[in-house]
């Protein structure tokens, strides 16, 4: 049984490694795609929107950890963790952070195209990942992870950034602390919701939005509401 030409993105910095997987898998029948870091992972992710990713964590610059992040927040695409790091703690961080399966070095190769093929299998939402979000002043590059208002830059730490992109991306709908953890940290566990108040404030304060009149509405005993910057109430 092949690939039925779906395209699995390979995201490895050794070059053996990365060139065994891509042979395995494209003799299994699967189209494949290579990037050797995590920035340009995230460029064949965007330009290749690929069926499975193959995401090695130990990788230059932006680490597997972070690719994993950005990609989450903006596509529910199947994600196998490859990785020479093998602990407990390591496996749940991944999974927890949002990848579906974790492969650890070294490897068997046909347990490494059944488990690609186990993820083209699972049922997923069809909708594709965002390059950009624009809201009147707002403008947000995902992929260069960027945040401009009005023009101007404006700098925001990774969970700041995360937290933007999940607000907006939902925008409209109450998000929970809970959900607002889930999403927005890549390692949730053991954060408790109170620290989500404290980074949905340094938000606000890093974006220049008033805690009542700004985009980013508290909604009591529920949680937040990113409702946007063109309502009438917020332009006055």
């Amino acid at each position: 049984m092949g690939g039925d030409n779906q395209l699995v993105l390979v995201v490895e910095d050794a070059d053996d490694v990365r060139e065994l997987v891509h042979s395995v898998l494209e003799n299994a029948g699967f189209g494949v795609a290579e990037a050797a870091d995590g920035h340009a992972a995230l460029r064949q992710f965007h330009r290749l929107r690929p069926d499975v990713v193959v995401l090695d964590v130990g990788l230059p610059e932006l680490d597997g950890w972070a690719v994993l992040e950005r990609i989450r927040i903006m596509s529910e695409t199947p994600l196998l963790m490859l990785t020479a790091l093998g602990t407990e703690r390591d496996k749940i961080r991944g999974l927890d952070g949002g990848a579906d399966d974790y492969l650890v070095k070294p490897f068997g190769t046909r347990e490494l195209v059944s488990r690609v093929r186990a993820l083209t299998r699972r049922p997923r939402e069809h909708s594709q990942p965002a390059d950009t979000f624009d809201d009147g002043p707002l403008h947000i590059d995902f992929v260069g992870h960027r945040v401009e208002v009005e023009g101007e830059p404006v700098r925001l730490t990774r969970i700041e950034f995360n937290l933007l992109s999940v607000f907006t991306m939902h925008k409209g709908q109450v998000l929970s602390p809970d959900q607002l953890i889930a999403q927005a940290w890549l390692d949730p566990s053991g954060l408790a919701p109170g620290k989500v108040k404290f980074a949905v404030l340094r938000l606000r304060k890093t974006m220049g939005w008033h805690k009542d009149l700004g985009p980013l509405e508290t909604v009591p005993g529920f949680g937040y509401r990113y409702r946007g910057m063109a309502e009438p109430s917020l332009l006055s």
